[in-house]
């Protein structure tokens, strides 16, 4: 069954599927910390934080799409804890560190093999990744900038919805964490107008600034004055980069890590420090002349994106990101046509530590998957 099946099946119906898969028969085999989970294991908790969504308000006021983003959210947001959970030998307490990030992941993986819709996978996985802020915004130092920063990774009315059934579906009689401060997280966003829609900057390097800064000004109005404009693109290895440049920025100058690595005679599974020097300075030269150009890599991790980023950045670029990604197929079908091939056993590799870019990441942001959409 696919995800466009799945989605069209009732929430007891996609429960009964989920049942049999491995990392769900993980869920069930995972004990969880007594203080905030007295209800048990966490296929149990998945269970009646699913049974909680169709009783949250508006619901009923919800998309059937938006009803399948929540849905499959409370199905992997706490799908990670299995791989995560430890016992504290201290206090004799069951953790489980940086299983949003892993369910994320696992989640992304997961929707992938199902054949889900780009937009609508990364939709979820962010969601599993942030499902736990809003119980603790008032722990943050600045509460505004909270509910801004997530507004231009999620949805902050169905993050609050789906918190909503996260606190509910838990046992209610040793519950440790109120409900009252979920509702805190809508308050916010409703008064900084993100609570159904991205936060409105002044402009995108207002946007820009504002992730790239430690203490940034919610209201500043930055100029917007650039010496040039980087393509950035990311992807993985015949995904069709290549093809969407020739299509659509056709004449401009790129800088391409698959062309530097064949004029240097390096693998792709080689070291890469000399392909890497020489990119940066065909880029330094281009930017030093005010000349717009693509740059063409992988960049499929966002720490390796932000130190390009921070490179454009430097030279007073505007950077205008392109992600590409059709059916994991397809991409192993155009690698296989390819002059220079990369084992499929890498872009496996790739394809599961793949994170997508983010509108917190560049001044624009496009996403293809087979039809261009800019998001």
């Amino acid at each position: 069954m696919n995800f466009s099946q799945l989605s069209q099946q009732s929430i007891d119906d996609v429960l009964a599927w989920a049942s049999d898969q491995p990392w769900c028969r993980a869920m069930a085999n995972c004990q969880q910390d007594a203080d905030w989970h007295a209800e048990g294991d966490v296929w149990t908790h998945t269970k009646m934080v699913c049974s909680q969504l169709p009783r949250v308000e508006g619901w009923e006021s919800l998309s059937p799409r938006e009803r399948t983003l929540l849905l499959f959210t409370a199905l992997f947001h706490d799908s990670a804890k299995p791989l995560t959970s430890r016992l504290d030998l201290e206090t004799g307490r069951i953790q489980s560190p940086r299983h949003a990030v892993k369910g994320e992941q696992l989640a992304r993986n997961v929707l992938r093999e199902l054949q889900c819709e780009l937009v609508t996978r990364e939709e979820i996985a962010r969601l599993v990744r942030y499902h736990g802020r809003p119980a603790f915004l008032l722990s943050k130092p600045n509460p505004g900038h909270e509910v801004v920063s997530l507004s231009w990774l999620v949805s902050n009315k169905l993050l609050f919805m789906f918190a909503l059934a996260d606190t509910r579906g838990r046992d209610t009689e040793s519950m440790s964490r109120p409900e009252e401060n979920v509702h805190f997280w809508k308050l916010a966003a409703e008064e900084y107008d993100c609570f159904e829609k991205p936060y409105a900057f002044a402009n995108d390097q207002a946007r820009f600034l504002f992730y790239r800064r430690p203490n940034p000004e919610l209201h500043y109005v930055p100029h917007e004055e650039y010496r040039c404009t980087v393509t950035m693109m990311s992807g993985l290895p015949g995904s069709g980069k290549d093809t969407w440049l020739y299509r659509h920025r056709h004449g401009l100058p790129v800088v391409s890590l698959d062309e530097i690595r064949g004029e240097l005679d390096v693998q792709a599974t080689d070291n890469q420090g000399h392909v890497i020097q020489v990119s940066r300075e065909q880029c330094r030269e281009l930017m030093r002349s005010g000349t717009s150009f693509a740059f063409s890599a992988t960049n499929v991790q966002p720490q390796t994106r932000s130190r390009w980023i921070d490179l454009f950045a430097d030279y007073g670029a505007r950077v205008e990101i392109v992600y590409i990604e059709p059916a994991l197929s397809t991409i192993l079908a155009q690698n296989r046509r390819r002059e220079r091939q990369v084992p499929e056993r890498v872009i496996r590799e790739l394809a599961e530590g793949c994170e997508p870019p983010t509108w917190t990441e560049g001044h624009g942001l496009a996403v293809y998957d087979g039809v261009l959409r800019e998001t």
